[in-house]
């Protein structure tokens, strides 16, 4: 499971309803589960159509401070993996049946890329929304570990009692726009070194 969140004036039902919008057609049917601030989008190839194998992925979008939190299940793979190998045992025993199976092909090639295009349409969402991985202004306060004051982000020394600030302000994976610390160097959300 894979988990991003967004920063700023962005909520579920905004996502939630682009990618419904992108993913009910064709050979895609999407499901919506839950209202207001957790909503659960899955993703599903059509049941009854005559090409491809079956898949699903979840995308759980839920408001947080600031911004919205969204994870995306793994994708279910085991029909698009049977679909494959029925195509790839049908070609050994006679390479002309691929011809009969080009539909199947084309469909699974799609199917693999759905979680890189659910992370497209999540991302120009956020980006139609002014949203980033960066924290707001009111999240980017800095509290000084001696008196617990929050300062103004970038405040060197602490407005009430004087205590150096420096190594407490608070910072965000680029690549997940999870909330870490200055000392990590590896991002604990998505295991990805932080820039």
């Amino acid at each position: 499971m894979t988990t991003r969140i967004y920063h700023g004036d962005i909520h579920p039902e905004d996502i939630a309803r682009n990618l419904i919008a992108y993913y009910n057609r064709g050979n895609y049917q999407v499901q919506r589960y839950g209202s207001g601030d957790k909503l659960a989008v899955q993703i599903a190839t059509r049941q009854n159509r005559r090409s491809g194998g079956q898949t699903a992925l979840t995308a759980n979008i839920a408001k947080v401070e600031d911004g919205v939190s969204v994870t995306l299940s793994n994708q279910m793979w085991f029909g698009l993996a049977a679909s494959l190998g029925l195509t790839a045992i049908s070609a050994l025993r006679n390479p002309l049946t691929l011809i009969n199976r080009i539909d199947d092909i084309a469909q699974d090639v799609e199917t693999l890329q759905m979680e890189e295009d659910t992370w497209e349409v999540i991302n120009q969402t956020a980006r139609q929304h002014g949203t980033g991985k960066r924290l707001s202004e009111r999240l980017s306060r800095t509290v000084c570990p001696y008196c617990l004051t929050a300062n103004p982000i970038a405040s060197a020394r602490c407005l009430a009692c004087g205590a150096p600030l420096g190594e407490v302000q608070p910072v965000t994976c680029m690549q997940c726009g999870f909330v870490v610390n200055k000392q990590e160097k590896i991002c604990p959300n998505c295991k990805r070194p932080l820039i």
